[in-house]
């Protein structure tokens, strides 16, 4: 798991990433938490999802928002992160010009960046939001959502009510020419505690069915 340092808008942006084995392999950006609220690259749920599209032969890359841990600058209230996240798929999309597709997936405060994030870039194929905060901040920029996609929930979420997420996925459903699938965690609170392998095994049920098997790697975890 290579520690790389990449420049972000206000300087450097630290992550972990792991090249895939197959020249053509694509990309997956895994976004984190809220900064503000101990969110960071190495949050239980980010670390499982990078572990989840670095085990499908993913180039995989997580990263810090900028003034997370060894990354520069200071908190944005998200458009800067937004910047973040772009700058981060253009690092991995450098040192990987033949990869054909990427994938964004992000937790909570993470996954409302990774669905802008999405809207930006059309090379953009598919995305997981774990807990998307759709009652704290606008997700009304989704008109039309351009890929297919998964959003995963706890029944037991206290900071974003399952309401809130349900009405935005009803929305997206109403869309042509995308596949929106929505997965509850029974009894999982916003963080998933104790419910990371629940969580991990429906992510990876999704991914299996989505991606061609030449795409699944026994990549080492």
């Amino acid at each position: 798991m290579p520690e790389v340092i990449f420049t972000g808008e206000k300087g450097r942006l630290e992550g972990r990433y792991q090249p895939a084995k197959q020249r053509h392999a694509p990309i997956a950006i895994i976004l984190h938490p809220h900064p503000q609220f101990g969110g960071t690259m190495n949050n239980p749920v980010v670390y499982n999802l990078y572990y989840q599209f670095v085990n499908r032969g993913f180039s995989t890359l997580r990263f810090n928002f900028r003034g997370v841990g060894r990354s520069q600058g200071s908190f944005d209230h998200g458009q800067g992160e937004l910047a973040d996240a772009a700058a981060a798929l253009d690092w991995a999309q450098s040192i990987n010009p033949d990869a054909r597709a990427c994938w964004i997936a992000g937790f909570s405060f993470g996954a409302w960046i990774g669905m802008q994030l999405l809207m930006r870039r059309p090379e953009v194929e598919g995305f997981i939001s774990v807990a998307a905060p759709a009652n704290l901040y606008d997700f009304s920029f989704l008109a039309p959502c351009p890929s297919s996609g998964l959003f995963v929930h706890g029944d037991k979420d206290a900071v974003v009510p399952f309401s809130a997420v349900n009405t935005l996925v009803e929305k997206l459903k109403t869309q042509k020419g995308i596949v929106i699938e929505q997965q509850t965690v029974p009894g999982a609170n916003h963080f998933f505690d104790n419910r990371t392998e629940e969580l991990t095994e429906l992510i990876g049920g999704y991914l299996d069915r989505r991606l061609p098997d030449t795409r699944k790697s026994d990549n080492a975890a």
